[in-house]
């Protein structure tokens, strides 16, 4: 039975201020006092308002909520840890204004979708995607991922080609680039360093959701560049991680990740990611990265039969459609616009 997505109550503590120190300016210690004070006053949603439109929809097995706006060629936007369908609320608007239909996703076991028990290997996930596309009633769809939801966006291409009109990739390596890189470069592999404290069972999911998220808000402000994340956003993915379920849902695909290295699905898995990839793909990554290193993301186009462009965004971490979301969509548009028939 699926878990209902209740309202968590907002505390003043949830929301992470920015690193304070001799050099902090005293006009911006008193903006982000008071963004955090307006974030703690109404209770917090997953469903947040906005000029979208949530709905539920089945696909693959399982329900999947998202938040939906505009008419026109579908782009579907795929989320990364630990975020869920709001961090591409910058995208969303600006995608309906220039004649898209804009959907952003909450992956299996996060946000308002459902917590199955099971499905959390790369190949469900693709399909839940795919199936998403279909549900929506659109046989084709400009595939949007980030991180995580990035990497399902590489599986997804190959999986269901036809399915995949062009793909925009952010902040994650082609399968292959980072199963290699976590066996041979050891700086890849401890700037993964999160990722293999996901592998204790349970331990994890607890500090997680401890303090108020706490250890969230610390991954988040790390994560990015100097621009960094607003307190609002900060905010809200520590509240998602603490819906029930979610900090053991989220964190399965990287415990598939890790494990699965040297068995034999996971030996499987990346032989038949050498298919190449047959829709154009524009390839978005961080210069400041400090989870996914840019040497590690360089070198996807090996694996696209199709137009391919790297974009690599100075001063900016994890997070390009947040931390510089003017520039990333201009990118964005440019690139679904080239490629929307």
């Amino acid at each position: 039975m699926p878990l209902d997505q209740k309202p968590v109550p907002a505390q003043p503590s949830a929301v992470s201020g920015p690193a304070s120190g001799p050099d902090a300016e005293a006009p911006d210690a008193a903006a982000t006092a008071a963004t955090g004070a307006a974030a703690a006053a109404e209770p917090w949603s997953i469903r947040q308002a906005g000029p979208w439109t949530h709905r539920d929809l089945a696909a693959n097995g399982a329900r999947f909520h998202i938040a939906e706006l505009g008419s026109g060629p579908l782009v579907l936007l795929v989320h990364g840890w630990p975020e869920y369908w709001w961090a591409w609320r910058h995208q969303l608007t600006a995608l309906a204004e220039a004649g898209y239909r804009a959907v952003a996703l909450d992956l299996r076991g996060i946000g308002g979708s459902d917590r199955t028990p099971r499905g959390y290997d790369p190949g469900n996930l693709a399909l839940d995607i795919t199936g998403v596309i279909r549900s929506l009633g659109e046989r084709r769809a400009h595939l949007v991922g980030h991180a995580s939801g990035g990497t399902l966006a590489w599986v997804a291409a190959v999986m269901r080609p036809s399915v995949i009109q062009s793909l925009t990739v952010v902040s994650a390596a082609h399968p292959r680039d980072l199963r290699r890189a976590l066996l041979t470069d050891r700086h890849q592999f401890a700037a993964f360093e999160h990722v293999l404290g996901f592998q204790r069972p349970w331990i994890p999911e607890r500090r997680l959701v401890a303090d108020d998220a706490e250890l969230v808000g610390r991954y988040l402000t790390s994560w990015t560049g100097p621009n960094g994340l607003d307190e609002a956003a900060v905010h809200a993915y520590r509240q998602a991680i603490q819906i029930p379920s979610t900090a053991h849902c989220s964190i399965e695909p990287y415990r598939w990740l890790l494990r699965s290295l040297a068995r034999p699905d996971g030996i499987q898995f990346a032989r038949r990611m050498k298919k190449p990839i047959t829709a154009p793909t524009l390839h978005v990554q961080g210069a400041a990265d400090p989870v996914l290193l840019s040497r590690t993301a360089l070198g996807g186009g090996e694996y696209v039969a199709a137009p391919y462009r790297w974009r690599l965004m100075p001063e900016v971490g994890h997070f390009p459609h947040e931390e510089a979301p003017e520039e990333f969509t201009a990118e964005l548009l440019d690139w679904v616009g080239l490629h929307k028939e």
